[in-house]
């Protein structure tokens, strides 16, 4: 967090200004930032955090990022290095907005097939936004507990 010369944060007078108004505070939305998260939970104990949805697929597209890369740099085959080399973009858009005009749905479709991996980390990405289509949160909770199972169970980090 902004810390003064002092070692007090920038906030410090937001903080106070929000006990004194005795707000009821139930949920903070944030990005992923450690800083934020421990201000609210040592501020705010008793509100839910709610990391917001662009922070998430930021991060589940860097970790695909990183593992195309990856992957393009062990590759011994031409061919596959050939197909990981152009498709970063492919790879981090949503499958609805992929270009046909472009071939662009046929050349993940080729990069996912010569790589298990990539396909399923593609994939699980992909599946993720089906936690809004659940009806009740019952059934969101469930359904991204059993994503984060097998997220964890597929060995990929």
């Amino acid at each position: 967090m902004w810390e003064t010369a002092k070692g007090r944060t920038l906030w410090n007078p937001f903080w106070k200004r929000l006990k004194a108004s005795h707000a009821k505070v139930e949920a903070v939305a944030m990005d992923l930032s450690v800083a934020y998260r421990l201000a609210v939970t040592t501020h705010l104990p008793e509100a839910v955090i709610v990391f917001d949805w662009f922070h998430i697929v930021k991060l589940l597209n860097d970790k695909l990022t990183a593992l195309r890369r990856d992957l393009y740099r062990n590759a011994t085959d031409k061919e596959q290095r050939q197909v990981l080399k152009g498709i970063r973009w492919l790879i981090i858009k949503r499958s609805e907005n992929l270009n046909d005009d472009r071939n662009e749905s046929e050349r993940l479709d080729e990069a996912l097939s010569l790589n298990a991996p990539l396909a399923l980390a593609y994939y699980l990405k992909e599946e993720l936004e089906w936690v809004f289509q659940e009806h009740t949160k019952a059934r969101a909770r469930r359904f991204l507990e059993n994503w984060i199972e097998r997220a964890r169970a597929t060995g990929l980090s």
